[in-house]
C-alpha cells in the first residue's frame, strides 16, 4: 500500500479516536445510507461501523480492496464475519468496552425491582408520612436472593462477582467448564436448576446461531412464580411468546428486557402492554465512558493495516447476523 490507507467511518466515533485516526490515515466520514457511500467504499482499505451499518455479501462485493472491518461495539450481529473471512478481510471489535456499564445496569434493575422508592416534592402530613413508610417496603434484600447467571462470560462473571459481594447466592450455567478461580464464587448448576431455583435470572449468552430461543418455554415455565427476569444480551435468545405467556400467568413475576427481537419492535410485539414486562430501548451499554471505549477499536484497525496482530479479532464462533 502506498500513501496513507483510506478508512471509511460510517457511524459516529468519539472525537479523540477520530483525531487519532486522522493522524494515521485518509479518513472519510460517510454515512452508511449516504448516496456516495458505495463509491467511497470501493476504494477503502478499512471500514469502521457501529450498530446500523450492515456488512453483508452485497456490501463486500463493492469493496475490492477492503482489508479490515472494525466494529465499534461489543457484538458482531451486524457483520457477516464468515463472508468477511471468505474474502480475506479481518474483523475486529471491542468486546470489553461496555462490561462495567452493563453490569451496573443489571444491578440497578435488580435494585429497582426489590427496593421501590418514592421522592417527595412537597411537605406531607403525619398520616401520609406514616402511610408511605408503611406501604413502600422492599420485597427482598440482596442477602435474601439467589441470582442465576446464564452465561459466565466477561459480563456474566462480573454480575456474579458484584451480586455475591452485595450478599446474594449466585448460580451459573455456561457452555464452557469455567475454572473455580474464574467463577467469582458462583456455583455451577444445570440450566434447568438455575431457572428453577433463582429469584433473579440474568441472561448473558452470546449471539451464536444455536442460542436462538435458547430460553424457551421448557426453561421459562420452570421459573419461580415471583422471578425477576433480566435480558441484556440479545433479543432473539429468548422466546418472547413463551415469556409473555408466563408473565400473564404469574403477575407477581417481573421481566426487564433491554434487548428485543426485532429492534425496534412494533405493535405485534408479544411483551408490549404487559404490566410486569418493562421494556427498554437497548440502553445497558450507553454511558459516555463505554461509548468512548468502543471507539478505540480504531487501534486494532490500524494494527491490521500495518501488518500487526489485533488485540481483539472476531472470535471463531457461528454468530448469526441480525439481518439474515
Amino acid at each position: 500500500m502506498t500513501g496513507k490507507p483510506i478508512i471509511v467511518q460510517s457511524e459516529h466515533l468519539a472525537d479523540e479516536a477520530v483525531r487519532w485516526l486522522h493522524e494515521r490515515c485518509d479518513l472519510r466520514a460517510v454515512a452508511y445510507d449516504a448516496p456516495e457511500f458505495p463509491d467511497v467504499l470501493a476504494h477503502a482499505h478499512a471500514l469502521i461501523v457501529r450498530t446500523y451499518t450492515k456488512v453483508d455479501h452485497a456490501m463486500l462485493e463493492n469493496a475490492p480492496v477492503l482489508r479490515v472491518v472494525g466494529r465499534a461495539g461489543t457484538g458482531l450481529d451486524n457483520i457477516d464475519v464468515a463472508a468477511c473471512r471468505a474474502r480475506g478481510i479481518q474483523v475486529v471489535y471491542a468486546p470489553q468496552a461496555n462490561t462495567q456499564a452493563v453490569v451496573e445496569y443489571v444491578i440497578q434493575l435488580i435494585c429497582d425491582s426489590i427496593r421501590p422508592r418514592v421522592t417527595l416534592d412537597q411537605p406531607v402530613g403525619a398520616g401520609e408520612w406514616r402511610r408511605l413508610r408503611s406501604e413502600i417496603v422492599g420485597r427482598n434484600q440482596f442477602s435474601d436472593l439467589t441470582v442465576g447467571v446464564l452465561g459466565l462470560g466477561r459480563i456474566g462473571r462480573r454480575v456474579a462477582q458484584v451480586a455475591a459481594a452485595i450478599g446474594a447466592d449466585v448460580l451459573f450455567n455456561d457452555l464452557l467448564d469455567i475454572p473455580p478461580e474464574l467463577r467469582s464464587g458462583a456455583e455451577p448448576v444445570p440450566v434447568e436448576d438455575l431457572f428453577r431455583h433463582a429469584h433473579v435470572v440474568s441472561v448473558h449468552i452470546d449471539a451464536r446461531t444455536g442460542n436462538r430461543h435458547f430460553v424457551g418455554s421448557w426453561y421459562i415455565d420452570r421459573m419461580r412464580r415471583d422471578v425477576i427476569f433480566i435480558n441484556t444480551s440479545r433479543g432473539f435468545v429468548v422466546d418472547n411468546v413463551a415469556l409473555a405467556q408466563f408473565l400473564r400467568a404469574h403477575p407477581e413475576a417481573l421481566a426487564h428486557l433491554d434487548v428485543h427481537d426485532p429492534e425496534p419492535f412494533d405493535d405485534s410485539y408479544p411483551l408490549l402492554g404487559l404490566p410486569n414486562a418493562r421494556l427498554y430501548p437497548h440502553l445497558a451499554g450507553r454511558t459516555d465512558t463505554a461509548l468512548s471505549n468502543m471507539s478505540w477499536v480504531v487501534r486494532d484497525v490500524i494494527a491490521v493495516l500495518e501488518g500487526a496482530s489485533p488485540r481483539f479479532p472476531a472470535p471463531h464462533v457461528d454468530i448469526a447476523p441480525e439481518f439474515t
